[in-house]
């Protein structure tokens, strides 16, 4: 199932990013950021309250609030840089850019996660850096 959720991801992710193009001609990056962030938010807790799953806030540590607020504020980075180049650059260009969070993410699952290197998960990588820098040449 967690496949299914990961494409459905990679579909939306592109959707954002062709959908936002259109939508900041002549918009500020940051408002047009703000303006999806809120979206975003309402959905989000529209979810949370949909599925009744509000009353699982009470069970959240400290732990988990630290991180998840930390993961929140390299989100909203991470948002605000990417809608700034998407608005002043080619979406072709930009997308493999970002995309090339994976291959971060990959190499920081190894240090910090302490996941286990693979063979196949570094081929993987370097394919995905490759790609990228053939894209954006």
């Amino acid at each position: 199932m967690w496949k299914l959720f990961a494409l459905l991801s990679a579909v939306f992710a592109a959707l954002t990013s062709i959908l936002a193009k259109f939508g900041m001609k002549g918009v500020n990056s940051n408002l047009g950021t703000a303006i999806r962030t809120a979206v975003v938010l309402v959905l989000a807790w529209g979810i949370v309250l949909g599925t009744g799953n509000l009353k699982a806030i009470k069970d959240l540590t400290r732990q988990n609030w630290i991180f998840l607020v930390l993961s929140g504020l390299a989100t909203g980075f991470s948002w605000l840089f990417y809608f700034r180049a998407i608005q002043l650059g080619p979406v072709s260009k930009v997308a493999p850019i970002d995309k090339f969070s994976v291959v971060l993410t990959i190499v920081l699952s190894f240090f910090i996660l302490q996941e286990q290197v693979t063979l196949k998960v570094v081929i993987g990588g370097l394919l995905i850096s490759l790609g990228t820098f053939v894209l954006i040449i």
